[in-house]
């Protein structure tokens, strides 16, 4: 039986706060647990949005955190489509939309992120369109369908992992695709030039067209339907459909009206968060996309978007909620699929913070493993492209800190395990 007397609410029903809710029924915690989505889905997971799901391969069930039936068996009070609308710090209590107050003794904040929106003229058309949840997911999956069917022209503004996922689906689908990005490459600020341009050509390759170093001033239009984008070097791009991926900005609003500290811009702007994803409010915890967390091993706050962060820093931030020593430490990951690409990422190389960049394997053949190295020759990042269970090791080399030697890094046949110290 639940005891009433001790509530822990978890402000976000995403992959972060299913998670959370799921590791304190785990731990023991048998007071009440209550999580508030303001999506009117039950937690489901987001990666698919632009990757199974959108390509069809996955259905909208596939996507979900748990059986729907979980939450009455665990006894987690699932409240959606309800937006919490302010945090009562010294009241310790939340207040949603429809004026109901909800006590609690800790809180944990998952409110996850928002797309940044395109501010040009002709930005708002119906033809535009945003990817974050399930219903953009749904609307988009029917415009590529039929963009293909009828050989149209999908427009994408920004050439980031949403980006870029979306363009290889439009492309399976048959639509014509054209990307327009201000940096000099795919994925710049995430990869660098080196592999930003291996991504470049394996999109041209797949027919897409790239629009470099440009920007989008202004969307053309008629009846609420999108004719053309125009750039600021003077290009009037043709497009029967846009789709902006300029990047996502973490839903602080709650927290920075409550007065929590917010990390400043070059720490993610989220959420500040100490190792152990406590905020400055001993009794609040905060994780996943919202979340700007101290890193012990980079020594530094980070604020990752990606679904293992949510996966992992919702049950860390739980285990911290029930009084447990936590130090989230996790070498941050990734993963994309492309066409026939499937890669994953461990670690994190800030733009101008690497020294080198070293290829291990056939990057023309599309199977190998890149690591970004600092003046030290320490691996700060490391990505396997089609080469898999390796995780292990790159994130061991990551994690040690120590220089290893760039060419034998490079020599496949010197196992990964071997340059570990």
């Amino acid at each position: 039986m639940v005891d009433s007397n001790e509530t822990h609410v978890i402000v976000g029903a995403g992959l972060a706060g299913a998670k959370a809710a799921e590791t304190l029924r785990d731990e023991g915690f048998t007071g009440r647990v209550i999580l508030l989505g303001d999506e009117r889905e039950k937690p489901y997971e987001r990666p698919g949005l632009s990757k199974g799901y959108l390509t069809g391969a996955e259905q909208a069930d596939a996507l979900q955190v748990h059986d729907p039936a979980w939450y009455t068996a665990h006894e987690v009070e699932l409240h959606l489509g309800q937006p919490v609308t302010e945090l009562d710090r010294e009241a310790k209590e939340v207040r949603l939309g429809d004026g109901t107050a909800i006590r609690y003794q800790k809180l944990l904040l998952t409110t996850g992120s928002s797309p940044r929106p395109l501010r040009v003229p002709g930005a708002d058309l119906a033809g535009v369109h945003y990817l974050r949840r399930l219903p953009h997911a749904e609307r988009l999956r029917q415009v590529l369908q039929t963009l293909g069917r009828e050989n149209g022209r999908l427009l994408i503004v920004g050439a980031g992992w949403i980006g870029m996922e979306v363009a290889a689906a439009a492309r399976g689908y048959g639509a014509e695709v054209t990307v327009v990005e201000p940096q000099p490459t795919p994925l710049h600020g995430v990869l660098g030039p080196e592999l930003g341009g291996f991504f470049a050509d394996l999109h041209r390759e797949h027919g897409v067209s790239l629009e470099l170093g440009a920007s989008v001033t202004e969307v053309l239009g008629q009846d609420g339907m999108v004719l053309a984008a125009l750039t600021d070097t003077g290009e009037e791009l043709p497009a029967h459909a846009m789709l902006i991926g300029i990047g996502a900005a973490p839903d602080i609003a709650l927290a920075e009206a409550a007065g929590l500290e917010i990390a400043p811009r070059e720490e993610g702007g989220g959420v500040a968060v100490d190792a152990s994803l406590r905020t400055s409010d001993p009794d609040v915890f905060a994780a996943g996309d919202l979340a700007s967390a101290y890193h012990p091993l980079f020594e530094r706050r980070l604020r990752v978007e990606h679904w293992a962060n949510a996966l992992n820093g919702g049950p860390a931030a739980a285990r911290a909620m029930l009084g447990q020593d936590v130090v989230y430490d996790r070498v941050p990951y990734f993963f994309s699929d492309q066409y026939d690409l499937g890669m994953e990422y461990s670690g994190f190389a800030a733009p101008g913070e690497y020294a080198q960049v070293v290829i291990r394997g056939d990057a023309a053949k599309r199977e190998f493993i890149a690591f970004w190295l600092d003046a030290q020759s320490r691996v700060l990042a490391g990505m396997n492209v089609n080469v898999w269970d390796v995780t292990g090791p790159i994130q061991q080399l990551v994690r040690s800190r120590r220089p290893v030697d760039p060419e034998r890094l490079s020599d496949p046949t010197v196992p990964l395990d071997a340059l570990l110290p």
